[in-house]
């Protein structure tokens, strides 16, 4: 059987130290709503990794330099991504297996593999169920338009709401521009 992935998410950050905590927030969120909790630890460890070192290591004078940080489910794997500009290896953490390729356009693509829990796979994780809205729409809100009651001495004019003062600005501007 050919494993494909069946659920990706990614976050497009820009480089700078402020993208660590944002890939950390992105990947714990992910993984919550794809309920695989029991990843969130070492995936946000890693993520923090190469997002760290791809900040620091990257060039200041450039700007803006982005950065994408992309999960997969594939097979029996969660699949942790980060693709940056910077040429290289990945940088050596204890405890992964980081793997890096050359993208076209000089852009680097680098990744881990983090084993499902026991007995899950990837067709298996839930897709992230949207909750139904839970309080009311408000209702309506209706604006009426009232005019003071002054004394007048100019000939009675009928009263028009606001809207129909617009409408008539609006075909009023509309029939100036037919006439040139």
């Amino acid at each position: 059987m050919i494993a494909q992935t069946t659920q990706v998410d990614d976050l497009r950050l820009v480089a700078l130290p402020s993208a660590v905590s944002c890939a950390e927030m992105f990947v714990r969120f992910t993984l919550t709503e794809w309920s695989l909790r029991p990843l969130i630890g070492e995936a946000t460890r890693i993520a923090r990794h190469l997002v760290d070192a791809s900040v620091v290591n990257g060039p200041s004078h450039r700007s803006p330099r982005f950065l994408t940080v992309r999960l997969r489910l594939h097979g029996d794997v969660l699949v942790l991504e980060l693709d940056d500009d910077l040429p290289g290896e990945p940088p050596e953490l204890d405890g992964a297996r980081i793997n890096a390729v050359t993208l076209p356009g000089g852009r680097r693509n680098m990744w881990t593999e983090l084993a499902l829990p026991s007995g899950m796979s990837a067709a298996a994780v839930p897709l992230p169920q949207r909750a139904r809205n839970r309080t009311p729409a408000p209702p309506p809100v209706h604006f009426q338009y009232t005019v003071p009651d002054y004394p007048v001495d100019e000939p009675s004019v009928p009263l028009m709401d606001a809207d129909s003062q617009i409408l008539q600005r609006v075909l009023y501007g509309l029939n100036r521009g037919d006439q040139s």
